[in-house]
């Protein structure tokens, strides 16, 4: 997987949090990994179809997200609970829209799908995704780890 492929996820998880949380974001060292595993208990999982193609896994720690949550809907979120699920899903959601418009200046036509979310660790993600290269994104408020297996369609 090209290194072209991360940075657009880098940069739109930057703006983004920037911008509906106030926080800044470092990167950790990335690591390649066999398969998507959630490292995480909540999860958002997007597909990626067009010229590359494959799956994207945003884990988010429980208190991180929850810290999220509160910051945007203004009031203390405790649990792990639908409401709390809906926003990071639209928080992936934009954070990988604005990838793929980083992508499309690169000449790469790419359209996601909507966020699958779920909460836990048990096992990993049954999809038939290639090597995927996890990007520690490091915040104030905890790290959330971005996982990408992104290919170049064929045909």
């Amino acid at each position: 997987m090209k290194v072209e492929y991360i940075n657009p996820f880098y940069k739109a998880t930057i703006d983004v949090f920037r911008i509906m949380l106030n926080l800044d974001v470092k990167r950790g060292a990335l690591r390649a990994v066999e398969e998507l595993e959630p490292v995480s208990e909540a999860n958002v999982v997007i597909g990626v179809t067009g010229d590359l193609r494959g799956s994207l896994l945003y884990s988010f720690p429980k208190e991180m997200a929850l810290e999220m949550v509160t910051i945007m809907a203004g009031m203390a979120m405790n649990k792990l609970d639908a409401f709390v699920s809906s926003a990071l899903g639209e928080v992936a959601n934009i954070i990988s829209g604005n990838a793929v418009t980083h992508l499309a200046s690169s000449g790469l036509t790419c359209q996601i799908s909507p966020p699958q979310v779920f909460v836990g660790r048990k096992g990993s993600l049954s999809m038939s995704t290639e090597k995927a290269v996890v990007v520690p994104l490091i915040t104030d408020i905890g790290t959330l780890e971005v996982s990408i297996s992104l290919h170049r369609s064929m045909g």
